[in-house]
């Protein structure tokens, strides 16, 4: 304790100089070395100094010196003045005035300073905890506004979704209603051809018979008039119109002919959906094709009179919905294609499991679209609105199940797991038939799991479907699986011979099951709505009306 002691005090140093202090004058409160006392002294002869060594100093106020006398200190206060007074203030300009000692004023000042004091510290805890408080509010306001730009970006998100699913379906609306109108036209147009073709030639004959001398000529004449009178009549079809309203600042409409749209401010759910064609109370059979396919397992429309389809063994054939054969492909495979589908340009192209290709038939010539990676199976393909292709794959040890987004040979998508790293769909020996939906969402038959998986188009999972249809016996059972232009999800169900339609959103609306469709598997849907379905053991397509 004696080393420091001493180390502090050599750090104390002379008021007047640098040196170390060694003497202290009590009277004016200033610490001296031995050099500096005579100096001190001198500059205020007219005071008396008390000075003492440094370590019995005494510690006491230092009273101001007087601004009017010199060398004299301001003992006391005039209070009516307000100001410090020495002695000879009081007797002179100050003579007659109210004062106090110095020392009740200072101690009066010093209680109030300590007053003072004490509620600036109090006023001080108080805005430390207002600025944490605030700092709190600011982390908060933060953090909330942060929340709502992701809100925001997340609502935009849903609000494009909803705007491209109105758009996507008024483009299949146009697309259906283009093709009806024309294959109508056409098919007028074909007939009025035909007839004219069989009177000219009728004319022909008949100016034949009247330049020759045969009489059983004449005799034989059976005349035909009445039926070329009934000139068949080429429909006028009304042609549509898209039809725009903008009340600004509340809503936005769209129609085309029955069909509306509108957008209003309100709120997104305001966003109403496309009016969605009514489904039949029952479905009708319009045809049922012969196809002589042993085990027909896929069906892929072309148009709205074809479709590809193929079985057990390495045919693909196109058949039209008289029966007639169009059109047959060998494929490669070893076996037979894994699925089959048609591209946006009327190109059939198919999966080759074995071999780990998605190929593509030209003119007759098939090229080789996709090479799968090693250690990889393609199994289900549809071709996307924007061209890409979906291939539903599966490892060779049949764990595990993905589908991946193909533009062209690039991978742009892969969907295996979901948000907490489970499998999205369940491996097994089975394949996963795969379609995309208007609103975006990539939907599929999962037959290993028994469900149908729909995820979104970012790969998060939406909903899994695996009911029993209406009276039912036996488990879900799908096996195809398609989407049309309202967005319906329409699955084959070999369990129980039936067809189930669901609406984007998983919820069930409808089961066909009054058409004959005894084991059906492949299914497509046409360009004018009509499912094509293709039964297994029969080798029978079953063309089916299910919309108004």
């Amino acid at each position: 304790m004696a080393t420091a002691t001493s180390q502090a005090q050599e750090l104390i140093t002379c008021d007047l100089c640098a040196k170390p202090v060694q003497q202290f004058c009590n009277s004016c409160q200033v610490g001296l070395c031995e050099d500096c006392i005579n100096k001190h002294v001198k500059s205020l002869k007219s005071m008396k100094h008390d000075i003492v060594p440094f370590t019995k100093r005494t510690v006491q106020l230092v009273f101001p010196q007087c601004t009017s006398h010199s060398h004299q200190r301001c003992e006391a206060h005039c209070q009516q003045c307000d100001v410090p007074v020495c002695i000879k203030c009081l007797t002179g300009q100050h003579k007659g005035h109210v004062f106090e000692d110095m020392d009740k004023t200072v101690a009066l000042k010093r209680q109030k300073i300590k007053e003072e004091t004490g509620e600036i510290e109090g006023i001080i805890l108080k805005a430390t905890t207002q600025d944490s408080d605030t700092e709190n509010k600011i982390s908060k306001s933060i953090a909330q506004f942060t929340d709502l730009q992701k809100q925001t970006k997340d609502q935009r998100k849903q609000w494009h979704l909803e705007v491209d699913n109105i758009f996507n379906k008024l483009e299949s609306l146009i697309q259906s209603l283009r093709n009806h109108q024309i294959t109508t036209l056409k098919s007028s147009q074909s007939k009025l051809r035909s007839q004219n073709s069989s009177m000219i030639k009728t004319v022909q004959e008949n100016k034949e018979i009247l330049k020759s001398n045969k009489v059983s000529g004449v005799n034989n004449y059976q005349s035909k008039l009445k039926e070329y009178r009934n000139i068949p009549q080429i429909p006028d079809l009304s042609l549509p119109s898209l039809q725009t309203n903008t009340v600004l600042g509340r809503e936005l409409s769209i129609e085309l002919g029955e069909y509306k749209a509108t957008l209003t401010q309100t709120s997104l759910s305001s966003l109403t959906d496309l009016s969605v064609k009514e489904l039949l109370e029952e479905a009708r059979l319009i045809a049922n094709i012969p196809t002589n396919v042993k085990n027909l397992l896929k069906v892929a429309c072309v148009g709205s009179d074809k479709a590809w389809v193929s079985g057990t063994d390495k045919m693909i054939s196109c058949v039209d919905i008289h029966g007639a054969v169009k059109d047959t492909v060998t494929s490669l495979c070893n076996r037979f294609p894994n699925d089959i589908a048609v591209t946006r340009q009327g190109k059939l192209i198919y999966s080759d499991g074995p071999n780990r290709t998605v190929n593509i038939v030209r003119d007759g010539q098939t090229e080789t679209l996709i090479t799968i990676p090693r250690d990889w199976l393609p199994s289900g393909l549809c071709c996307t609105r924007s061209g890409d292709i979906l291939v539903s794959m599966k490892n060779t040890d049949l764990i595990h199940y993905k589908i991946v987004r193909y533009q062209g040979q690039r991978v742009t998508q892969e969907i295996d797991k979901d948000e907490h790293g489970d499998p999205i769909y369940q491996g097994g020996e089975y394949g996963v038939y795969v379609v995309e939906n208007n609103n975006g969402d990539i939907v599929a038959s999962d037959r290993n799991a028994f469900k149908v998986v729909v995820v979104d188009r970012t790969g998060k999972v939406r909903f899994r479907y695996n009911d029993k249809p209406p009276g039912g016996e036996r488990s879900f059972g799908p096996t195809h699986i398609v989407t049309d232009s309202m967005g319906h999800i329409i699955v084959t169900d070999c369990q129980n011979d039936c067809l189930h339609i669901l609406d984007q959103n998983g919820q069930f609306l409808r089961c066909v099951d009054n058409c004959g469709l005894e084991d059906p598997y492949g299914l497509s849907v046409d360009s004018e709505g009509k499912l094509w379905v293709g039964l297994f053991f029969s080798g029978e397509m079953k063309v089916i009306k299910y919309m108004k």
